[in-house]
């Protein structure tokens, strides 16, 4: 708080005069953190997160100045409509766009969005979301190359989605019924035949708008999305920008974004969940104040030679070599560190070395990775506070010189499991008895396919001696995501065990093999 004060004149703005209000009361320079103490007071571990800015690990940290200004935001009442009305043309100024919104999260961005495709600001239609019954427009476009887990916040409005490969068929798909197309930003857009520059070529003449997902990319000013063509851009708020983890961004066409605004909270409507208060919106404006002024190589200075500090510790150990990996495009762009071993000198994996270290004490989240007849960690510092290089350095040292056991080695199977499975899995809450495995088993190796309520998915795996254990994958390439991994106990025509569905966390499930 100390340096935010520091800048005094400097930062002339009023979303720092509300940071500077805020001095009362905040702790004074160098006074202990007491986050840790909060989480383990309720039987939470907090972590060193060196795997990036995922959601499930919270993202980001805010950056002081955000923190301060969520507390200023909080001690005063304000009238949303015109907070967002002044936010919006701040955050326009700033990014050299024609206007802002402030979201919560992306995903809510992502949405707002598209419903100002659909109904605009008419709240005749607003009121009917997601129902589209009797609208003109009814379809998104999404090419292939953007098709993903995160496109549900588009669908989620009604909307048919329609996919595309090829220019031709873009043109062809595109009609009245179209209210909008949806690119997820990244390489494979940039190098393919419909990029963003031809998508809005054929999209602009027929009045359709693009909106462009760059929830994990660094805001570039002026915007390359909208300098592409794009009328829309949306980002999270708690990644690279450093804001509250809750907010999002929307910036773009001025009445595409004012009509975003009206579909979203504190409106009544489909959307109303999604409230933005007066703190995120405050704080997150002070992220992107702080971003345009933030020295960004100065930072990956730093980020850099963290990186080196830990190689420097670890590259003395037999068969350790280090790389410095640099990113490419614009999400997550960071630096990272690539530590590789031979794991039969070393006598352990890098996901080992992962799953120890985070379940230890201090908890450290690393990546495994691998190279050319190596296994190994990758470090990212993007989301490191200063000290933690050297908490990393000295554990990973630790273990890769005195590793844990192995894990055990599997056993030769003793069951058979080939043959059709009904399966009954029991949920967190409700069941389903709709799944079905048919499974071949070549000695150890098991191969098949898993039916589920709505999808059939291939599935993979091993049998240890009168253990199973199958993994299926349903990928985002469908605009869905679904990865179940079956582990179970064989007796005869039976098998009970263990379902893990990642996100979806854990259930139980019993399986009875047909004649």
């Amino acid at each position: 708080m100390g340096g935010v004060l520091a800048l005094g004149p400097l930062l002339a703005g009023p979303a720092e005069a509300a940071v500077a209000a805020a001095g009362a009361g905040t702790a004074p320079p160098g006074a202990p953190d007491k986050a840790k103490d909060v989480y383990e007071a309720i039987g939470v571990r907090p972590l060193i997160n060196a795997r990036g800015t995922f959601t499930i690990l919270s993202g980001s940290l805010m950056l002081p100045e955000v923190r301060a200004a969520v507390d200023a935001a909080a001690r005063q009442y304000v009238h949303l409509d015109e907070l967002a009305d002044a936010v919006g043309k701040r955050l326009g100024e700033l990014t050299r766009s024609e206007f802002g919104l402030v979201s919560s999260g992306c995903s809510a961005a992502l949405t707002h969005a598209t419903a100002a495709c659909v109904a605009g600001g008419n709240p005749d239609l607003h009121i009917r979301i997601p129902d589209l019954t009797g609208f003109e427009k009814t379809e998104v476009i999404i090419p292939k190359h953007s098709r993903n887990v995160y496109e549900a916040a588009v669908s989620a409005v009604g909307l048919k989605v329609v996919e595309v490969s090829t220019r031709a068929e873009l043109e062809a798909a595109m009609g009245p019924q179209t209210a909008l197309v949806y690119i997820m930003a990244g390489p494979k857009v940039d190098e393919s035949e419909i990029n963003t520059k031809v998508i809005a070529e054929v999209a602009k003449p027929k009045g359709v708008p693009v909106l462009v997902d760059a929830a994990a990319e660094i805001l570039t000013v002026p915007n390359v999305h909208l300098g592409y063509g794009a009328d829309l851009v949306a980002y999270s708020g708690g990644k690279a920008i450093r804001g509250p983890q809750s907010a999002g961004l929307l910036l773009g066409r001025e009445g595409l974004v004012r009509a975003a605004w009206v579909q979203s909270a504190p409106h009544h409507g489909f959307a109303r969940g999604f409230k933005v208060g007066k703190e995120e919106a405050m704080g997150m404006l002070m992220a992107v104040e702080m971003w345009v002024r933030r020295d960004h190589d100065a930072e990956y200075q730093r980020w850099t030679g963290w990186l080196k500090d830990i190689a420097g510790q670890v590259s003395g150990i037999p068969t350790v070599t280090t790389s410095i990996v640099q990113p490419e495009g614009l999400s997550n762009r960071t630096p990272s560190l690539n530590v590789l071993w031979d794991e039969e000198r070393l006598g352990v994996s890098g996901q080992t070395v992962t799953d120890t270290l985070y379940d230890g004490e201090p908890r450290i989240a690393l990546n495994p990775a691998s190279g050319d007849g190596t296994t190994g960690v990758s470090i990212t510092p993007y989301m490191l506070t200063p000290g933690d290089e050297k908490v990393i350095a000295r554990e990973l040292v630790k273990l890769l010189k005195n590793p844990p056991e192995p894990p055990e080695p599997d056993k030769p199977p003793t069951v058979d499991v080939s043959g059709d499975w009904s399966l009954q899995i029991k949920y967190l809450a409700g069941s389903s008895d709709a799944h079905r495995l048919r499974l071949s088993q070549d000695g150890a190796t098991v191969t098949g396919s898993h039916t589920g309520d709505f999808v059939e998915r291939k599935l993979t795996g091993t049998v240890s001696g009168d253990t199973v254990s199958v993994r299926s994958t349903y990928g985002e390439e469908h605009g869905d995501s679904l990865d179940f991994t079956f582990t179970g106990t064989v007796k005869g025509d039976a098998i009970n065990g263990e379902l893990d569905m990642g996100e979806y966390l854990k259930a139980t499930w019993t399986a009875t093999r047909g004649a």
